[in-house]
């Protein structure tokens, strides 16, 4: 089998990765780029809406999508039903009760004309920023609880020389991939979050897997420097790696073609986390790895 040198390659790979580390994170400020909130993070009207029967969720999409709202895409309202009753909330984009008065009076009137609905079945509410900012703060306090659960969690599984290469690769993913949303303008929202948070399982899993191959090699190769051993244990975990990657992209690339607007976000959000995760745990978690170990004096076989 041939042996790639992957850490001779940490001289091109490191830079390009702190490149994107940095370009991400200037996107990211709101004054350049900045992310772009989906209804249930920035707020917006919500539409309580009690129908004669059961609405398809598509159905009742479509018939928002061919409403004209402006710059507003109607279609990409948060709709939800509650459970039990022919009832749906619809959350839009509308903020400003008074500027968009008409676009929520066409609203009402195309879901009572199209459905049959009861002038008092629907009601609407406005969904303030106070709500909205909980709800994202809650969300960024999710991942970096994930984040520090992960730098526990390696540092007694293996050593915290594996936990700090864990924990950059992780940052680094999620990073880009933020970075990717603000540079395409890509809506931010709850459910992105819980691809985020997939993405930070994912790459950990792959690094964990390498990390496991280096700590048996070193008890078996004993002879070897740890610059041979990190490379030894990549290339012999590169097979699994890839077909992991490849079996896990497939599905998420048809999502995200194939998916619909709505879950477009979320399957953009695992598409690059697959590629940069699959990436970072070969680039960033090793390198640093590798340089720790070596000004640590070289490895201590456990």
């Amino acid at each position: 089998m041939r042996q790639f040198d992957f850490l001779g390659k940490t001289k091109y790979f490191v830079p390009l990765s702190l490149a994107l580390v940095v370009i991400s994170i200037v996107l990211l400020i709101p004054g350049v780029r900045g992310l772009e909130l989906g209804i249930d993070l920035a707020g917006g009207m919500q539409f309580t809406v009690q129908f004669p029967e059961y609405v398809e969720t598509a159905e009742l999409r479509n018939l928002l999508g061919s409403i004209d709202a402006g710059d507003v895409d109607l279609s990409a309202s948060v709709i939800q039903d509650v459970v039990g009753q022919n009832r749906k909330t619809i959350t839009t984009q509308l903020l400003n009760v008074e500027e968009d008065l008409r676009t929520i009076d066409r609203i009402e009137t195309e879901i009572r004309r199209t459905y049959n609905v009861d002038p008092g079945s629907i009601s609407r509410d406005l969904v303030g920023n106070q709500v909205s900012e909980e709800l994202a703060r809650k969300g960024w306090q999710a991942i970096l609880l994930a984040l520090v659960a992960i730098l526990v969690y390696v540092a007694w599984r293996f050593r915290l020389r594996y936990a700090i290469g864990a924990l950059a690769a992780v940052v680094h993913d999620v990073v880009i991939a933020l970075g990717v949303f603000a540079l395409f303008g890509v809506e931010f929202n709850l459910a992105t979050i819980a691809a985020f948070l997939t993405i930070v399982g994912y790459s950990l899993n792959d690094t964990i897997v390498i990390f496991d191959r280096i700590r048996e090699n070193l008890k078996i190769e004993r002879k070897l420097s740890p610059y041979q051993i990190i490379n030894l244990s990549v290339n012999q975990s590169l097979s699994r790696t890839l077909n992991t990657s490849l079996t896990t992209f497939i599905p998420v690339i048809i999502l995200f073609l194939f998916g619909g607007s709505v879950l477009r976000p979320f399957s953009l959000a695992l598409l690059v986390g697959v590629v940069v995760g699959t990436y970072s745990s070969m680039y960033i978690a090793n390198p640093i790895l590798h340089a720790w170990t070596v000004r640590a004096g070289g490895p201590k076989r456990s």
